[in-house]
């Protein structure tokens, strides 16, 4: 956390909370959702800033009930989350770079959901895969040693009967075996929130 939003938070310690007007979309873009986005449905209007957006990635968090939120010095401005809490971009220095900039090292766990849509654990940390990216991550798939093939994804993704062993080739010549798994589930395990409101009735 900035320095700057440490001494606010001492000097104001009880602003308001601000919910519904920040978004972080499935590409690792911050949106702004102003009243008419809300309205709407809308996904927003992007944040292009670069200083903007490196404040809001160096302050990025979440709070005791997995509510993802950005320290606006002392507010703290509630994040509507399109899909995981983190987005990872492949990067050629080092494997995966998390949206907010950071290298996403040491991943743990690996999930292939029903919609091909990868994810990355490391520690509490969620990512999912930028959409553009994933044609290159599935041609680390392998099984028994070899590249995996479009019709064994296929079917394995679409029969959990399928007794097949998807290994995934990470940076360092790290592999580790590929799961089934779908956000929603991998979410309420982790105890994330994807849209806080005031009320916590209503966090889903």
């Amino acid at each position: 956390m900035d320095e700057i939003v440490k001494a606010a938070l001492q000097k104001w310690p009880n602003v308001p909370h601000c919910y519904a007007w920040l978004a972080l979309d499935a590409r690792g873009a911050w949106r702004m959702h102003d009243e008419r986005a809300q309205a709407l449905n809308l996904p927003g209007d992007k944040i292009c800033n670069a200083t903007l957006t490196g404040f809001i990635n160096r302050n990025y968090q979440h709070d005791e009930q997995g509510c993802w939120y950005f320290q606006n010095g002392p507010q703290r401005v509630y994040v509507d989350l399109e899909a995981a809490p983190y987005i990872a971009h492949t990067s050629p220095e080092h494997g995966f770079v998390l949206h907010t900039g950071v290298a996403m090292i040491d991943i743990e766990k690996v999930f292939l959901s029903s919609e091909g849509k990868l994810f990355l654990i490391s520690g509490e940390i969620l990512a999912q895969l930028d959409d553009r990216d994933l044609a290159a991550c599935l041609g680390e798939m392998q099984v028994n040693g070899k590249p995996a093939t479009d019709l064994e994804l296929l079917a394995w993704l679409e029969n959990t009967e399928v007794a097949l062993s998807i290994q995934f080739s990470l940076p360092h010549k790290k592999t580790i075996e590929v799961q089934r798994g779908e956000l929603s589930q991998l979410m309420n395990q982790l105890g994330f929130v994807s849209a806080p409101r005031i009320d916590s009735n209503t966090l889903t």
